[in-house]
C-alpha cells in the first residue's frame, strides 16, 4: 500500500484529498505546515507528496528542493496551490516537481495523477542494454545519464523523458503523446509541462543539448 503525504495547511482541502485517495486504497498522512511535514519524512519516507506552495511557516518549493536534491530525490512531488501563473508553473518544475496541480481542482483528476506517477515510478522493465550516442551515456536499469564522462543527475520524470526521445529514434513525437508516454496521461491545456520539461533537460545535459530538436508545431525529435 502507497504511503501519500499531504502538506496542506487548509484543513478541509486536506481531509478532502486524503479521502479521495484513501478510497482508492492509498494510505495517508496529513502535515499542515512545513515543519509537520519534515517530521513525518524524517520517521518514515512517503511514496508520494502532495504539496501546497503557501505554507504557514514557508514556501513549499523549500521542500519540493529538499526532496529533489539531497538523499530523497526518488520521492514523486504533486504539487497543489492556488498559484497558477505560467512563472509559477515553471519555479515548480524547475524544483523538481513532477506535476503541477491549480486550485480549484477536481479531486478525480488528483487522484488520476498521482496513479499515474506512481505506476511510472514502480514500473519495471527487462534489463535494457547501455545506450552510448556520441558523448552521451544513458543506462536504463540504474537511470544513469552520463555526458562527456560525467554524470548528469536528472530526475526520474527527465529521464523517462530523455529515454521516450531516444527510443523514438528520429520520430517526431508531439507534445501529446510524450504526456501519455512519460507522464500517464493527456489533459488539454497540459502540454506546455512538455515544453518546461524539455528546457530543464536541455540545461542539464550541457553540449548534448542540441540532440533533443524542437520540431515547430509539432513536438520534439531526437537526432544523434
Amino acid at each position: 500500500m502507497s504511503y501519500i503525504l499531504i502538506v496542506e495547511d487548509e484543513e478541509d482541502i486536506a481531509r478532502l484529498v486524503a479521502r479521495t485517495l484513501e478510497k482508492e486504497g492509498f494510505k495517508t498522512k496529513l502535515a499542515f505546515n512545513l515543519a509537520e511535514a519534515q517530521e513525518h519524512i524524517n520517521k518514515a519516507l512517503p511514496d508520494l507528496v502532495v504539496l501546497d506552495l503557501m505554507l504557514p511557516d514557508g514556501d513549499g518549493l523549500e521542500l519540493c528542493k529538499y526532496l529533489r536534491f539531497r538523499e530523497q530525490a526518488e520521492i514523486p512531488v504533486v504539487i497543489l496551490t492556488a498559484k497558477g501563473d505560467e512563472l509559477d508553473r515553471i519555479l515548480g518544475f524547475e524544483m523538481g516537481a513532477d506535476d503541477y496541480i491549480v486550485k480549484p481542482f477536481s479531486p478525480k483528476e488528483l487522484c488520476l495523477r498521482v496513479k499515474a506517477i506512481l505506476k511510472r515510478v514502480k514500473q519495471t522493465e527487462a534489463p535494457s542494454s547501455v545506450i552510448n550516442i556520441g558523448s552521451l551515456f544513458i543506462d536504463p536499469n540504474s537511470l544513469q545519464v552520463k555526458v562527456d564522462g560525467q554524470e548528469v543527475k536528472l530526475t526520474r520524470t527527465e529521464f523517462n523523458l530523455l529515454l521516450a526521445l531516444v527510443k523514438a529514434k528520429g520520430k517526431v513525437l508531439t507534445r501529446e503523446i510524450l504526456l501519455e508516454q512519460v507522464w500517464g496521461y493527456t489533459f488539454e491545456g497540459y502540454a506546455r509541462t512538455v515544453d518546461t520539461h524539455v528546457r530543464r533537460l536541455r540545461k542539464k545535459l550541457g553540449p548534448c543539448a542540441e540532440m533533443i530538436e524542437t520540431v515547430w508545431g509539432i513536438g520534439y525529435r531526437f537526432k544523434a
